[in-house]
C-alpha cells in the first residue's frame, strides 16, 4: 500500500491531459511510495496510461465528465460543476481518499475548491496562495500572492506562521526569517493594517519575525518568508514576472546590436542559461495553497510533464513533512485554537 496518495486534476492546464498524464507517470517512476488518482474522463485516461504497466498498480482513476475552464467564474463553476475534474479531485481529499491534490487549472477555482471543498484548517481565518520565488542567493516565499485582497492583521499573523512552517519542512530552512511588506523598515511605518500586523507578529514566539521588508529588499537574503496582503502580494508577483521578461528582452536586444556584443553574448551564454534555469517554474513545481486541510498545489497553467512531476513531488513532500499538522500545532502557540 502506497504511503502518499495524491489526486491529480488530469484535465487542468493548457496541455492536459497529455502533460498531466506524462507528469504523473514520471512521478510514479521516481517515487515508489506514491499512488496517484487521475481525475478526468476515465476511458480517455486509461487510453493514455495503457502502456504504463510498470506503475499501473499505483494508478487510480476518479471519473469526471466536466472541466472548469479558465474563463469561468470560479466560485460559480466549483458550485455548479460538481462532476468537474478539479472538484472530483478536491472531494477525494475531503473524503480521505487522498492526502493531496495537484492542479494546473484555474487559480480562482483552485482557491474556491480548496476553501469550500477541502476546507480550512480549524483556526485558520483565510488560506493563502504562497509561491516560492528565486531570490538573489536563495529562494523565498511570498504569502499571500492573491487569494485575499482584503485582509485583517490576524490574517497576516497567520500567513507568517504558515510560510515559516512550509520553509522549514520543504526548503530545509532551520529558522525562517519572516518579513512584513511595508513602505519602510521602521515599526511605525505603513497603514493601519501593517502597523497592527507588525505588533501582532512581533509579540508572538512561534516563528522568527525579522521586521518590515521594503520592496527593494524582497529579493535579498534578509528574508525567507515575505508576508503581504493578497492585493500587494499579487502586484509584487506580477511586477516581478513583467520586469524579468522586460530585462531579458532588453539584454537580448542589446547583445544583438553589434558584432562585439554578439561575441560577448555568446561568451556569456552559459551564465544566462543558469539564470534562466533558476527562474524556471518547471523546476519549482507550483504554488501551495496553505491553510487548508490537505496539501494543495497550484501548478502553472502551461505546465508540461516536468512541471507536473515537480508539482507532484512538492505535494509528496508536503505530506511527508506533515505541513498541515505542523501549521495546526503552531496555531495553538498563536492562541488561535
Amino acid at each position: 500500500m502506497s504511503k502518499y496518495v495524491i489526486a491529480l486534476d488530469a484535465m487542468g492546464g493548457d496541455h492536459a491531459p497529455e502533460s498531466t498524464v506524462e507528469g504523473a507517470l514520471r512521478a510514479l517512476r521516481k517515487y515508489d511510495d506514491v499512488r496517484i488518482l487521475l481525475a478526468g474522463p476515465e476511458d480517455r485516461l486509461r487510453e493514455l496510461t495503457a502502456s504504463a504497466t510498470d506503475v499501473s498498480d499505483r494508478l487510480g482513476y476518479l471519473n469526471a465528465t466536466e472541466v472548469i475552464g479558465m474563463d469561468e467564474a470560479p466560485m460559480l463553476a466549483v458550485r455548479k460543476k460538481k462532476d468537474s475534474s478539479l472538484v472530483v479531485a478536491m472531494n477525494a481529499v475531503r473524503e480521505g481518499q487522498a492526502g493531496a491534490v495537484v492542479s494546473a487549472g484555474s487559480t480562482g477555482a483552485i482557491l474556491a475548491g480548496g476553501m469550500f471543498k477541502v476546507g480550512r484548517i480549524p483556526g485558520i481565518e483565510r488560506p493563502a496562495l504562497a509561491p516560492v520565488i528565486p531570490g538573489l542567493k536563495k529562494h523565498f516565499m511570498l504569502i499571500d500572492a492573491g487569494a485575499n485582497v482584503d485582509c485583517q492583521p490576524k490574517y497576516l499573523l497567520q500567513f507568517g506562521l504558515m510560510g515559516s512552517v512550509y520553509m522549514q519542512q520543504m526548503m530545509d530552512v532551520p529558522t525562517p526569517k519572516v518579513g512584513l511588506v511595508n513602505i519602510g523598515a521602521e515599526a511605525e511605518k505603513g497603514d493601519k493594517l501593517t502597523r497592527e500586523a507588525y505588533e501582532l507578529m512581533q509579540a508572538q514566539s512561534e516563528y522568527s519575525f525579522a521586521g518590515n521588508c521594503e520592496a527593494r529588499d524582497i529579493f535579498t537574503e534578509d528574508f525567507d518568508v515575505v508576508v503581504a496582503d493578497g492585493f500587494a502580494g499579487n502586484i509584487i508577483l506580477k511586477h516581478t514576472e513583467g520586469l524579468a521578461k522586460a530585462l531579458f528582452a532588453m539584454i537580448k536586444e542589446e547583445m544583438m546590436g553589434s558584432l562585439r556584443t554578439k561575441i560577448g553574448g555568446a561568451l556569456a551564454m552559459p551564465a544566462f542559461r543558469k539564470v534562466k534555469r533558476r527562474m524556471d517554474y518547471n523546476a519549482v513545481g507550483g504554488a501551495p495553497l496553505l491553510g487548508v486541510n490537505g496539501a494543495v498545489v497550484k501548478a502553472h497553467g502551461s505546465s508540461g510533464g516536468e512541471a507536473i512531476e515537480n508539482a507532484l513531488r512538492q505535494a509528496r513532500r508536503m505530506l511527508e513533512g506533515d505541513v498541515v499538522g505542523k501549521i495546526r500545532a503552531g496555531l495553538s502557540g498563536l492562541g488561535e485554537e
